[in-house]
This record gives C-alpha cells, sequence and structure tokens, in this order.
C-alpha cells in the first residue's frame, strides 16, 4: 500500500530535518529514504498527469472558441450621426454623436428656441429632428408696454432699448417742430437771418442693432436728398461726420452722385452704445441751400449672430 501524500511529504521534511552531521534515532534509514523519494516521484508523476490534461483540455475548448468566433460575420461598424454645432446665440449640451445618444440645445436670453430642445441619434445615422436656430425675441412687439410712457421701444439682438428722440430746444428765432416721432424739421427762417439757414433744416434719428464682432467694412445707413417736384434740386451734395462719440469708427463716403453712405471701418465688440451724427449740405450752382443731419444710434449686442 502506498501512503498518503501527506504521508510522504512528513517524510520529506523529517529527511531534511536530519542532517549527516546530527546522529538521531528519529532519522530515516537508507531504506526508509528510498521508499519516501519513490513516493515523492510517483506524486510529482500524478500531478504532472493531470496538469497535462488540464492544458490539453483548456487547449481543446480555445480552438473551439476560436472556431466560433470565425464563423461569425464580420463585426459591424459603429454608427454614428453627423457632427452637430451650438446654434447661434444659443448652447449646445452633448458631443457624442453614437447611436441613442442624445443632444441637447438651449438659446441665450432674449432668444427663442424654433426646432427641438433634443435629437436622439437613430440606428440609421441620422438624427431624430432637424439642428434648431435661436430667434430674437422681438420685445417691442409684445402686447405689454415694455417702455415708459413717452419713449419708443427699439428691438435688439438679444434684448431692446428705450428711446425718446427730442427736437433741439428753441433759441432767438430758431425753432424745430416734430413732423413724425424720429423726425424734427426748423420752422421757416426769417429772410435776413443767414445764420439760421446754417442750422440744420431737417433732424432725423435712426437706430441700428448690430451684432458683436462684425465683420468690416461694411455700410450700415445711406443718406440721399430728393428734390420737390416742380423745383430744382442741388447740383452738388457734401457729406461728413458732425458729432457723436464714433472715435473712428466710421467714415462717411459718397457712393453716387446723390447718396453718401456710413461706413464701419472697425470692429466693434458689444455690449455698448455709438452715437454719429451725420450731416449733408445742399448745393445749387455752389451756393448753400440747406443741410439735414441724421443722429444714428448703434446698439451693439453682446452676442455674435
Amino acid at each position: 500500500m502506498v501512503p498518503s501524500c501527506p504521508r510522504a511529504l512528513f517524510l520529506l521534511l523529517l529527511l531534511l530535518a536530519c542532517p549527516e552531521s546530527r546522529a538521531s534515532q528519529n532519522c530515516l534509514n537508507k531504506q526508509q529514504l528510498l521508499t519516501a523519494i519513490r513516493q515523492l516521484q510517483q506524486l510529482l508523476k500524478g500531478q504532472e498527469t493531470r496538469f497535462a490534461e488540464g492544458i490539453r483540455h483548456m487547449k481543446s475548448r480555445l480552438a473551439a472558441l476560436q472556431n466560433s468566433v470565425n464563423r461569425v460575420g464580420p463585426d459591424a461598424p459603429h454608427v454614428s450621426c453627423p457632427a452637430l454645432n451650438a446654434p447661434l446665440d444659443g448652447r449646445k449640451f452633448g458631443s457624442k454623436y453614437l447611436v441613442d445618444h442624445e443632444v441637447h440645445f438651449t438659446c441665450n436670453p432674449g432668444f427663442r428656441l424654433v426646432g427641438p430642445s433634443s435629437v436622439v441619434c437613430l440606428p440609421n445615422g441620422t438624427w431624430t429632428g432637424e439642428q434648431p436656430r435661436c430667434k430674437d425675441i422681438d420685445e417691442c412687439a409684445s402686447p405689454q408696454h415694455v417702455c415708459p410712457r413717452g419713449t419708443l421701444c427699439i428691438n435688439t439682438g438679444g434684448g431692446f432699448q428705450c428711446v425718446s428722440p427730442e427736437c433741439p430746444e428753441g433759441s432767438g428765432n430758431v425753432s424745430y417742430v416734430k413732423t413724425s416721432p424720429f423726425q424734427c424739421e426748423r420752422n421757416p427762417c426769417p429772410m435776413d437771418s443767414r445764420p439760421c439757414r446754417h442750422l440744420p433744416k431737417t433732424i432725423s434719428f435712426h437706430y441700428l442693432s448690430l451684432p458683436s464682432n462684425l465683420k468690416t467694412p461694411i455700410t450700415l445707413f445711406r443718406m440721399a436728398t430728393a428734390s420737390a417736384p416742380g423745383r430744382p434740386g442741388p447740383n452738388s451734395l457734401r457729406f461728413g461726420i458732425v458729432g457723436g462719440n464714433s472715435r473712428g469708427h466710421f467714415v462717411m463716403q459718397r457712393s453716387d452722385r446723390q447718396t453718401g453712405e456710413l461706413i464701419l471701418v472697425q470692429t466693434l465688440e458689444g455690449p455698448q452704445t455709438l452715437e454719429v451724427d451725420v450731416d449733408m449740405s445742399e448745393y445749387l450752382d455752389r451756393s448753400f441751400q440747406a443741410n439735414h443731419v441724421s443722429k444714428v444710434t448703434i446698439f451693439v449686442s453682446p452676442y455674435d449672430f
């Protein structure tokens, strides 16, 4: 009968515990030592056989798995949807465009979203809706009064402004009357009042809304003359900038014989408000006839759109 594995290991330990230099009754004799060695050899052979069988079984399983994988078709490519951008004057949330991923959109204050607020990527590589856009809210068109009584509402990008154009105060024999919400006209001058005739015959008010960082140069405003029926018109016009706080952002130049253009030549970053007064002087046969002033107020939005 072959001793059990623990017994053989015990004998081996006992052998190691009894070196030749030590004489002890507990040490193994030659026959016992050979028996222990044979038992250990049988133990290792059995372990080796079982380990080899385990390796062969594992190789067989791996080969079967490899055959199964090879029989499966090639991997389907990952489906993705086209990239989306944040709408102008809005924001986008979500940067993954794979199937079942969502992208959400919002607009900046003063704008409303036109289109879906969220879209999902479908397995066919398309989104569940069109990319939305942000549209300026025209607060001035609201049935509620957004400006105090006596002022006018001007819609701007992402907001509004309340304005109150006023005619110059009268002085001496010069006075102005308001002929429309945005225009004043000088009352007729006395025949002998040369200074009166050199003051603006008309003063008009204009309000423009611009986006921030608008590409320049760009024409913002045009000023022209028109002759009254049956009366000869001026045969010469002069245009210029006569006031405001524009600080060199604009130039005034003639575009044709009867039209002058206000051109923005420097990029503006909002929010800010600029004012520029442009003048058109009329001459007939080199004789001064009248001049007209347009007071242009420019509201620069904080948004790029």
